[in-house]
């Protein structure tokens, strides 16, 4: 096991981790940080308060990430980033272009 430090809230913290995991535990714990930074007025909170609304922050985010992957698996292509799709209608739109040519070119 390692130990990584990590600041949360201001104060620091020692987290064991699996070896290999420190990176990516110190990059979480600078995720909650930046998160709590973010939310105004906490300064005069309790550290567990602060705590509290960094958790539900983030909790949030992930609620928000999940639904978003649900309309998209619903609807995998109503953003248009389906490269098939894509590829129909950019053909249409050329033989759209080729026939308006084909009808406006002298013969």
């Amino acid at each position: 096991m390692s130990n990584v430090n990590v600041t949360i809230g201001g104060r620091a913290y020692t987290v064991a981790c699996a070896p290999g995991e420190e990176a990516h535990l110190r990059a979480l714990g600078d995720l909650v940080e930046n998160r709590l930074r973010a939310v105004p007025g906490l300064a005069s909170q309790s550290e567990v308060r602060r705590l509290l609304y960094a958790t539900l922050v983030l909790a949030d985010e992930l609620h928000e990430a999940r639904e978003q992957l649900d309309r998209q698996a619903a609807d995998p292509v109503s953003d248009g980033d389906d490269p098939a799709i894509m590829l129909e209608q950019l053909a249409s739109r050329l033989e759209g272009v080729a026939d308006r040519l084909d009808k406006t070119s002298p013969d």
